[in-house]
């Protein structure tokens, strides 16, 4: 890993989310209210092996996000970061058949170690996900502010 990957993930990863809160911001707080919520990882709370560049720009976003709610919270506006876990999306299928070619096995039986390895025992469904980020952007959420949520069926360990 290089400064160069170092730089892109920092651009893909923070930069331009942070980019789009700048140009979303004024507006919220001009209306005394809004929801800012970002898409991360669980590796932000546990890093992934293999995932160096990943793991180091949403643990940046992380930072920047906890910082921006403490500035943010009194003018109505909440801040807060949803880690998805393993939600069954075209994705995780793809990441699921490319690890199983990989290892000569089949997908399902990939999908089935790495179930196996989820508390919940089962991934998690899409309209779960959006269930938890529906909520962070209400009304309701309007004190949960400076937070990350996981999303992950149990499956990181850490506090």
């Amino acid at each position: 890993m290089g400064a160069t990957e170092l730089a892109g993930a920092a651009e893909s990863l923070l930069l331009a989310q942070a980019r789009l809160v700048a140009a979303a911001l004024p507006a919220m707080r001009e209306r005394g209210w809004g929801r800012i919520l970002a898409i991360g990882s669980s590796g932000v709370t546990a890093p992934l092996p293999g995932l160096a560049l990943s793991n180091a720009g949403r643990a940046a976003l992380a930072g920047y996000l906890k910082t921006l709610a403490a500035e943010t919270a009194a003018d109505g506006v909440t801040v807060n970061l949803l880690l998805p876990g393993r939600i069954a999306t075209d994705r995780v299928a793809r990441l699921d058949a490319a690890k199983a070619e990989r290892e000569g096995r089949t997908a399902e039986e990939v999908a089935a170690a790495s179930r196996a390895t989820i508390p919940a025992g089962r991934y998690g469904t899409t309209e779960e996900f959006g269930a938890v980020a529906a909520f962070l952007c209400g009304a309701p959420a309007s004190y949960l502010t400076g937070t990350a949520v996981r999303c992950d069926g149990g499956l990181v360990r850490s506090l």
